[in-house]
């Protein structure tokens, strides 16, 4: 994940903006094409996460590849996980998540590009 420092400007809460150091995690408020979307970073267990959700709908694929872009490096895969129904954890019903392992041992495995 970049150094969301560089992403102040949307910070929502002063007393989260960056004071000195590389920061991967805050709560973020971002207009894209009309929309506001809510986004909550995190780094924890191993992995970076990115919440995005909307007030009345599920983000689409343009706003996650947005959001994606404006907080992961270019380098960076990152993804959405599709988990069987008895693994869900819905606290919000228009949130959508990115994942990426911190770890550069973990790599994620990616197809072939032809087949993308």
């Amino acid at each position: 994940m970049r150094d969301l420092c560089t992403l102040d400007q949307y910070r929502i809460g002063k007393e989260l903006y960056c004071e000195g150091g590389p920061s991967r995690s805050g709560e973020f408020g971002i207009l894209y094409n009309g929309i506001l979307l809510a986004i909550i970073a995190a780094t924890g267990k191993g992995w970076d996460h990115i919440s995005v959700s909307t007030r009345n709908r599920c983000p689409n694929w343009d706003e996650m590849e947005f959001v994606k872009r404006m907080f992961f490096n270019e380098n960076e895969v990152a993804m959405q996980l599709h988990l069987p129904p008895k693994d869900h954890i819905n606290t919000h019903p228009f949130c959508l998540h990115l994942w990426r392992p911190r770890s550069s041992l973990k790599k994620i495995p990616l197809p072939p590009k032809e087949l993308v």
